[in-house]
């Protein structure tokens, strides 16, 4: 029983949590965040006035929020209207500044996207296929690692990689492309970080493709950074490195990618791979960050690999033995873990 006590209680810890991630989404949209963080601290009936949203569900949105300990609240025992509400200092960078690394506004919207597949994935795991794509209206695009890469990308990652680091600061200007680069972060990072390199980014996705070239423009970068819709497996051209940033264990056929990478490096050249910081070995119970992968490949990263019958199916939780095997089949000779890493990411060089 008190197994079974525990569980129930697990389960409805859990539906809260997802509760207030739904409500950070409700925050993040409506632009509640942003109101408190640049124009300071307010009521129901002034935050309401200044996001034009209905004060009603903003007293709800913000006594809820008090009482998670995500605002804070000036004196409880005022009028629900006359109450006042701050947004902590050291919340903002977490959820109203999208350029900060602890910046995880976007986990709600992750979250809202989510729970709209799950009818069409209830229909995939009965068929084996993949659920049908979703519009990114309404929610647009959460672009989880924009932060990162901005800060840490082309700062410290790639920097502490000193024969990458020295051929991207070298003569001639290195050539790179970046694979399944998404809405172009990543491409991005790495030419603020390196001025000589040019960047090639591809994916699969029109609508990131559109936003990643219109994003590279405002950067200033376009003659350096350019983008375009297609598969990472069969591009073409000499570069001096290769990159497949989170996004290997999405790809139906990580071999052929791995393959074509290889056949484009310029001599000297080589594959930056980062992926998942899963266990060397399957374990259970896990830690959280295994469970957090494992529940993302459950809910987006398998089900985008099954529409190819082919698909190798690897899923988030790609262990290292299985991307070394990867790399071994595409002819790799020699696969690096690199001795850093960060909170959710392992790194790998593949050597030809």
């Amino acid at each position: 029983m008190d197994r079974t006590n525990a569980l129930v209680e697990r389960i409805f810890r859990n539906a809260g949590a997802a509760l207030e991630l739904y409500s950070i989404y409700l925050g993040e949209r409506l632009g509640l965040y942003q109101s408190l963080a640049q124009q300071g601290p307010a009521t129901s009936v002034e935050l309401a006035e200044r996001t034009g949203t209905n004060e009603r569900y903003i007293r709800e949105w913000l006594e809820h929020h008090a009482a998670s300990g995500l605002v804070d609240i000036d004196d409880v025992t005022a009028a629900p209207t006359e109450r006042r509400y701050t947004l902590p200092p050291e919340h903002v960078p977490v959820l109203a500044d999208p350029d900060h690394v602890d910046y995880h506004g976007y986990k709600g919207v992750e979250l809202a996207r989510a729970a709209r597949m799950l009818p069409g994935l209830v229909e995939a795991y009965r068929t084996g296929g993949a659920p049908p794509p979703l519009p990114w209206a309404p929610e647009g695009r959460a672009d989880p690692n924009r932060a990162s890469y901005l800060n840490l990308l082309g700062e410290e990652w790639l920097p502490a990689i000193p024969e990458i680091d020295e051929r991207l600061r070298a003569d001639p200007p290195a050539r790179v492309a970046d694979f399944a680069c998404g809405t172009g972060w990543s491409s991005i990072a790495m030419a603020k970080a390196y001025p000589r390199i040019t960047v090639q980014g591809v994916d699969l996705d029109e609508a990131a493709i559109a936003a990643a070239t219109d994003q590279a423009i405002g950067a200033g970068l376009g003659d350096r950074v350019t983008f375009s819709v297609a598969d990472a497996a069969t591009q073409s051209g000499q570069f001096d490195l290769v990159t497949i940033l989170e996004a290997l264990h999405d790809m139906p056929r990580p071999v052929d990618a791995l393959r074509t990478a290889r056949q484009m490096l310029a001599p000297g050249g080589t594959v930056l791979i980062a992926d998942e910081l899963v266990e060397e070995e399957f374990t259970a119970p896990a830690s959280d960050v295994e469970r957090y992968h494992y529940g993302w490949s459950l809910m987006s990263c398998l089900p985008s690999a099954m529409g190819d019958p082919e698909s190798a199916a690897t899923g988030a939780v790609m262990r290292p033995a299985t991307l070394r095997r990867y790399a071994t089949d595409a002819g790799f000779t020699e696969v690096q873990v690199l001795p850093f890493r960060t909170t959710y990411w392992r790194f790998y060089r593949l050597i030809p």
